[in-house]
C-alpha cells in the first residue's frame, strides 16, 4: 500500500461515489475499484459499504480518514519541501567574507536581499583572512566568499565580478606629507608601508613612483593596518570604503594624485558547485542588476 491507495480513498469518501472519485482521480471507475478492495484485503476490513448508488464509509473506513488525511498532508509536504530544496529555495550557506566588503555595504546589501528572498536558506556568515579564504572554499569548510581582488586563486575556484574602487592614502595626522597641496606616488618613496592583505594597491603605487617600497608590517585586517598607521608605524594604501568607516585617532586620508590602481570585491564559489542552495545564492548576485553579469576565471 503506498500513498497512491489514501488518495484513491480520500477521494471516494470525500465524493461518496466511485464514479465521481474516478473522474477526479483521472482513472477509471473499475481500476478504482480494484484499489480499493486491494486496500481493503491488505487491511483485512471493509472501508466502505456499498449501496446502490453511493457508498459510506464503515467504522474502520471513517477511522482511517483521519490518519489518511495526516499521512497525504505529510508526505505532500515532505515533496514540496523536497522540490524546493533541489530548486535551492531551501537549504544552509556557509560564507565568507573580508573586512571590506563590510566597509563597502556590499556584503550587507546582497545578504539581506537574498536572505528576504529566500528566507528558508539559512546563512552561517563569518569573517575570514583572504589568504586562506579561497582553500578553505575548495575544502568546504565555506560555499561562498567575498574577497578583494585582483588575488590569486587556486584552480578549481571561480569568481563573480562586483563593484570597482579605487585605493587612498592613510597616513598619520602629523606626517610631512599632510602639508603638501597634493600627495603624488613619487613622494612616497621613503615611506614605510604597512601592508593589507591585499598588497596590489601598495605595489601599483610604487611602480607609478618607480621606487621600490619599503615594506613593514602585514598585521591582518584594514582595522590592524590602520590601527598601526595610528601609531605612527608608516602609510597604507587601503580601499577607498574604509573613509567613513574606519576612523582612528591620528589618522588622515588623502588622495594620491596619480594613482590610477583599483581593486574590485567578488564573490568566489567552487567552479563545479552541486548545492542548489549555493547555485541559487550565485544566480541571485547574477541577477541582482548591481554586478557585472559575466562569470569568469581568474
Amino acid at each position: 500500500m503506498d500513498i497512491r491507495h489514501f488518495r484513491y480513498f480520500l477521494a471516494v469518501a470525500r465524493h461518496r461515489n466511485f464514479t465521481r472519485a474516478a473522474e477526479q482521480l483521472g482513472i477509471a471507475p473499475p481500476t478504482l475499484t480494484r484499489q480499493i478492495q486491494d486496500m481493503e484485503a491488505e487491511l483485512g476490513a471493509r472501508l466502505f459499504l456499498r449501496q446502490a448508488r453511493d457508498v459510506s464509509l464503515t467504522e474502520a473506513g471513517a477511522a482511517l480518514v483521519i490518519e489518511a488525511e495526516a499521512t497525504v498532508r505529510q508526505f505532500e509536504s515532505a515533496q514540496r519541501n523536497a522540490q524546493r530544496a533541489g530548486r535551492g529555495d531551501i537549504g544552509h550557506i556557509e560564507l565568507g567574507y573580508v573586512a571590506s566588503a563590510v566597509y563597502s555595504g556590499l556584503l550587507q546589501k546582497q545578504v539581506q536581499g537574498f536572505a528576504g528572498q529566500y528566507p528558508d536558506v539559512s546563512l552561517n556568515v563569518r569573517e575570514s583572512p583572504m589568504a586562506s579564504l579561497p582553500n578553505m572554499i575548495l575544502e568546504g569548510r565555506f560555499d561562498l566568499g567575498y574577497i578583494r581582488c585582483p588575488l590569486s586563486l587556486p584552480d578549481g575556484i571561480e569568481g563573480v565580478r562586483l563593484s570597482d574602487e579605487g585605493f587612498v592614502l592613510a597616513l598619520p595626522a602629523d606626517s610631512w606629507l599632510n602639508r603638501l597641496t597634493v600627495i603624488n606616488s613619487a613622494h612616497l618613496q621613503n615611506e614605510n608601508f604597512i601592508l593589507p592583505e591585499q598588497v596590489v594597491g601598495t605595489l601599483q603605487v610604487a611602480a607609478q613612483g618607480d621606487f621600490v617600497p619599503k615594506l613593514g608590517a602585514q598585521p591582518g585586517g584594514l582595522v590592524a593596518v590602520i590601527a598601526l598607521v595610528s601609531l605612527g608605524q608608516g602609510v597604507a594604501v587601503v580601499p577607498e570604503s574604509v573613509v567613513g568607516h574606519v576612523s582612528l585617532p591620528n589618522v588622515v586620508y588623502r588622495p594620491i594624485k596619480d594613482c590610477s590602481a583599483s581593486s574590485w570585491l567578488a564573490l568566489i564559489h567552487r567552479r563545479f558547485e552541486k548545492s542548489p542552495a549555493v547555485l541559487r545564492y550565485i544566480d541571485w548576485i547574477r541577477k541582482a542588476g548591481s554586478l557585472q553579469k559575466s562569470l569568469y576565471r581568474f
